[in-house]
């Protein structure tokens, strides 16, 4: 499913106009990673948590020549799935 098909899936569900569910998607998705750049979690109970982890600086390998290069340190978004979204899909 694409960021389209949700947008039709929430108007479709929640009576919305397609304008209208676009604006809502788009602002809980801003409003995750406005809080996930402000260095929170966001827990969405049965759902998952949102968080971010840092990465360490490593060093690697071009697999082309084999040529060695330093990787920068940098932050990664994680999901982890809830009980609640777990327990639906089985």
């Amino acid at each position: 499913m694409n960021k389209n098909e949700l947008i039709t899936k929430v108007a479709d569900s929640s009576g919305l106009s397609k304008t209208d569910a676009g604006s809502a998607v788009d602002a809980v998705i801003e409003s995750i990673v406005g809080a996930l750049k402000a260095g929170d979690d966001v827990r969405l109970v049965g759902f998952g948590t949102f968080s971010v982890s840092d990465r360490a600086a490593s060093e690697g390998r071009n697999p082309r020549t084999g040529e060695k290069i330093n990787i920068p340190a940098s932050k990664q978004p994680k999901f982890k799935a809830g009980k609640g979204l777990k327990d639906s899909l089985n």
